[in-house]
C-alpha cells in the first residue's frame, strides 16, 4: 500500500500544481475546454481546472514591425527594391479575433503591402517615388488598418525605409546630381570672378584718379616754387629771362644726373648738348612772345558788322571794314 500512496500523492501533487499558471505583461493566454474556447487570461497567476481545460495560446499584446521588401517598376520604367517597415499591435479587446481569425498575420500584412506599393509606384516616376515616399506609406497604412481591423489588429505606422532602383540607374543619377553641382560651382566661381574684375577695375580707376591728382599738385608745387626762385633771382638782379634759362639748364643737368645714377637704365636723352636746354628754353620765349603779340592783335580788331541782307556764309570775319550803310531808295 505504500508505494500506491506515494503514487497517488506525486500525482495529487501534479495535478495541483497543474492547475496554476503564470501570463506574462502585455499577453494573454487562450483557455479551451475540451477544443472550445472559454475565455482570456490576461497577466497574472491564473487557475484552471486540470486535464479539461488547456492552454490553446498566448496573444502579444506589444507593437510588432514587419519589414517587406518589395521589387516594382516606375512611371518611367525603372525597377526599385522598396523596404517598408509596418507597425502593428492586437488590439486587446479583440484578441479573440486575433487569435482565431487570423491564422498567420505577417502573411495577410505582407500581401496588402504588395498590392498597394505595386498600385501606387507605377503611377510615378523615379524622382517622384523619392520625394513622395511619405504619400505611399500612408496609402499603405490606410488599406492595412481597413483590412486589419476587423481581425483585431490594429496598424501603429508604416514607413518606407529604403528605395534602392537598379545599380545603372543609381549612378546615372549620382552624374546627373554631380553635373548640377559643378554647374552651380562654376556659375558662383565665374560671378566671384565678375566680382573681382569689377574690384579691381574699380580700384584703378581711383588708384588713377589719385594720382591724377598726385601729379596735378606735383605740377602746381613745381611751378610755385619756379615762381618763387625766379623772385629770388630777381632780387638779386637777374632778370626773368636769365632765371628761367638758369632754372631751365638746372632742371636739364638734374634730369641727366638722375638717369645716370640708374645702372639699368636704358633711357637715351636727344639732344645732349650743352645748348640744349638754352635752345629749348629760346624756342619755349620765341613761342611765348609770339601768341602774345597775336593775342593783342586779336584785342585791336573792331568786330566786324554784319551787313543787312547778306548771309552767315557772305561774313568775313578776317574782314575789319566798316559796311557802308546802304542808301534807301
Amino acid at each position: 500500500m505504500a508505494p500506491f500512496m506515494i503514487f497517488l500523492l506525486v500525482f495529487g501533487l501534479i495535478i495541483l500544481f497543474s492547475s496554476f499558471f503564470t501570463v506574462k505583461q502585455q499577453t494573454a493566454v487562450v483557455v479551451e475546454r475540451f477544443g472550445k474556447f472559454l475565455s482570456i487570461r490576461n497577466s497574472g497567476l491564473q487557475l484552471k481546472f486540470p486535464i479539461i481545460d488547456r492552454i490553446a495560446g498566448r496573444v502579444n499584446f506589444r507593437i510588432q514591425q514587419l519589414d517587406v521588401i518589395i521589387e516594382t517598376q516606375t512611371k518611367d520604367n525603372v525597377f526599385v527594391k522598396m523596404k517598408i517597415s509596418v507597425q502593428f499591435k492586437v488590439i486587446p479587446e479583440h484578441a479573440y479575433e486575433a487569435f482565431y481569425k487570423l491564422e498567420y498575420p505577417h502573411d495577410q500584412i505582407t500581401a496588402y503591402v504588395f498590392d498597394v506599393v505595386r498600385a501606387e509606384v507605377p503611377k510615378l516616376i523615379l524622382d517622384d517615388v523619392f520625394a513622395r515616399k511619405d504619400d505611399i506609406a500612408i496609402a499603405v497604412k490606410r488599406e492595412l488598418n481597413e483590412a486589419m481591423m476587423a481581425y483585431g489588429y490594429d496598424i501603429i505606422n508604416t514607413l518606407v525605409t529604403d528605395i534602392d532602383p537598379d545599380i545603372q540607374v543609381k549612378n546615372a543619377m549620382n552624374r546627373i546630381n554631380a553635373a548640377e553641382r559643378e554647374k552651380t560651382a562654376a556659375m558662383f566661381e565665374s560671378e566671384a570672378q565678375r566680382i573681382r574684375i569689377v574690384a579691381k577695375a574699380k580700384a584703378e580707376a581711383e588708384s588713377k584718379k589719385l594720382q591724377g591728382q598726385g601729379i596735378a599738385d606735383q605740377r602746381r608745387e613745381i611751378a610755385k616754387g619756379l615762381v618763387e626762385s625766379v623772385e629770388v633771382l630777381n632780387q638779386v638782379g637777374i632778370n626773368s629771362q636769365e632765371a628761367s634759362a638758369l632754372i631751365v639748364i638746372t632742371q636739364h643737368y638734374d634730369t641727366l644726373q638722375a638717369i645716370g645714377a640708374d645702372t639699368n637704365s636704358n633711357l637715351i636723352l636727344l639732344p645732349n648738348s650743352p645748348q640744349a636746354a638754352s635752345d629749348m628754353l629760346n624756342s619755349m620765349v620765341t613761342s611765348f612772345s609770339a601768341s602774345n603779340i597775336i593775342g593783342e592783335q586779336m584785342k585791336k580788331q573792331k568786330p566786324r558788322v554784319k551787313k543787312p541782307g547778306h548771309t552767315s556764309i557772305d561774313y568775313n570775319p578776317s574782314d575789319t571794314s566798316n559796311p557802308t550803310p546802304e542808301t534807301e531808295v
